[in-house]
This record gives structure tokens, C-alpha cells and sequence, in this order.
């Protein structure tokens, strides 16, 4: 844990209270109070104008990939990336306490939620209706009090809103988990010990090949990329913008060799966060 993440008082969560960003705040700074937020947008700002120390924002899943629209915020977010948090993702299913399952016609939650129990829902029939958060969706069941409904959420979800498991550990793979960035105002970068994370955005020159040349900056020094995406800027097919995290602290003089030559390929680069890597990284299949 970081000194800027263990002098935090208070971190911001996409999300009802419940949700698994709540869950994912718990586990990765257990003595900051969690401060739900309606949106990622709210939940950066919150840092951004003070009102909280950190922010825990989900970037990927490893069954659907991606986090829609994060990558697009991170940029103009004005917030560094100061720590990694993995959370293996249990989906419950929830109902009301005098539900029974076979009595169940109706389940709510959000996209990607019901996107990881597609079994579940082919298997029982299930009609499914997306709701704007997992933990919403509880609070949405508690409150119709209809037997019949349930929703798909986190134990803790299930205990905030007065709702038993009617099945549990529902996702269709249970290698099911998820990635959280933690975000702070201060660049504060993590030392130069033991494993660490650099994360960087660059926009690579509207030239032949420039892509090409860009990693080649990392193959010719030896610098392990563990993630690389795209997207386009600005609605533009000839300004692409990438996203990636490389193994290694920017000290080091394989990765400062790396992102001097990065820096000479692209039309722009800009470190977002050097972070220590999550344990759970060396338990990835």
C-alpha cells in the first residue's frame, strides 16, 4: 500500500452501496470510508474538487474486457494512477426473504453483470432487465417486494437491502474477476521496489508505420507489455490514442530507455501512474 493510499480518509465509488466497487474500496483500503458516487465522472470529481482522497474505478473484467467509456475519462481525468486492485467477482442471486427459486420469472442488474450468467438465465428461463447497478438492482427488488423478482449482486448488496441468496456463485466462469485502478490528485509514484506497474498513454504520429516503430521502443529494450489498447480521439480515424501498461518502474534503465525512444515516436506520451503490481497478478491463469 502506498503512503497517498494509506493516509486517505475517504475514496469514491461508481455505484449504490453494495456494489462491487464498494466491495473492491473495502478490500483495497480498509480503514477509508467509501463514499458512494452516481458516476465515474462524480466519482473522479470527488477527488478532483477535494471532497475525497481517492477514487476506485473499474477498468477491466476478464470475461467482457474493457470498461466502456473509462479509457475516454482517464485522459482529462487530471488524477494519477496510485494503486491496483483485483477482485474475484461472485455474483449472488438475490431475492426477497420469503422468495423461493423456482418461483422466480424476472432478474434485474447491470449489462455486464448479466452478460457473466447467461447459463443462469438460459437455464431458468429468467426474463432479464438491465438496471443501472448491480447494487441497484437490489435495492430495486427489496423495494418492488415482489416474490417473483430477484436481482444479480454482491453478498454485501444482499445484506444491505434485506435479501437472502437463492443461488449462489451464479457467474458462468469462476476465474471471473475484475480490475480497479486507484486514483488520486497527487502524482505520487510508487519507489523503485520489487514489482511495479507503469501505465502510459500515447498517441501515436499519423505516419507509415508508426505504430510499429512506437513498440518497438519496448521490444528493442526488453520491456514486457502486459496491456495495450486503442481508441479513436475525438470521433477521428487518423488520431489514435493508446493505452498500455508495461512491467517495470520508469528508474529502471531498461523502461527509461523505452520511454525515451517512445517519447520520439509519438506525438505524445504521458505517464499516468507508477503503481506497485497486485498480488493477484502472479495468480493469473
Amino acid at each position: 500500500m502506498t503512503n497517498v493510499i494509506a493516509s486517505a480518509k475517504r475514496i469514491a465509488f461508481q455505484g449504490e452501496p453494495g456494489a462491487y466497487a464498494n466491495l473492491a474500496a473495502r478490500e483495497a483500503a480498509p480503514h477509508v470510508q467509501a463514499i458512494p458516487q452516481p458516476t465515474f465522472e462524480e466519482a473522479m470529481e470527488a477527488v478532483k474538487k477535494g471532497d475525497c482522497d481517492l477514487c476506485i474505478i473499474p477498468v477491466e473484467n476478464s470475461l467482457i474486457g474493457r470498461i466502456a467509456d473509462i479509457h475516454h475519462l482517464l485522459p482529462d481525468s487530471d488524477l494519477h494512477i496510485v494503486g491496483e486492485h483485483f477482485l474475484p467477482i461472485r455474483h449472488q442471486l438475490l431475492g426477497l426473504k420469503t422468495a423461493v427459486l423456482d418461483a422466480i420469472t424476472d432478474v434485474y442488474s447491470q449489462a455486464p453483470a448479466l452478460a457473466q450468467v447467461r447459463g443462469l438465465l438460459k437455464q431458468h428461463k429468467f426474463a432479464a432487465h438491465n438496471w443501472y447497478d448491480t447494487a441497484g438492482s437490489a435495492k430495486h427488488v427489496a423495494e418492488l417486494n415482489d416474490p417473483k423478482a430477484a436481482a444479480i449482486a454482491s453478498t454485501l448488496a444482499g445484506e444491505i437491502y434485506g435479501l437472502k441468496v437463492l443461488k449462489a456463485d451464479v457467474e458462468d466462469e469462476h476465474h471471473n474477476a475484475t480490475r480497479f485502478l486507484l486514483m488520486s490528485k497527487a502524482d505520487a509514484r510508487a519507489p523503485n521496489v520489487g514489482r511495479v506497474v507503469t501505465t502510459l498513454l500515447f498517441q501515436v504520429k499519423n505516419a507509415p508505420a508508426s505504430l510499429y516503430k512506437a513498440l518497438g521502443a519496448f521490444a528493442t529494450n526488453g520491456v514486457n507489455i502486459t496491456k495495450l489498447e486503442s481508441y479513436q480521439l475525438g470521433g477521428s480515424f487518423n488520431a489514435t490514442q493508446f493505452y498500455a501498461d508495461i512491467q517495470g518502474h520508469p528508474e529502471t534503465p531498461a523502461v527509461a530507455a523505452a520511454l525515451e525512444e517512445l517519447r520520439f515516436q509519438t506525438a505524445r506520451m504521458a505517464i499516468m501512474g507508477v503503481y506497485p503490481a497486485h498480488a493477484y497478478r502472479e495468480d493469473m491463469p
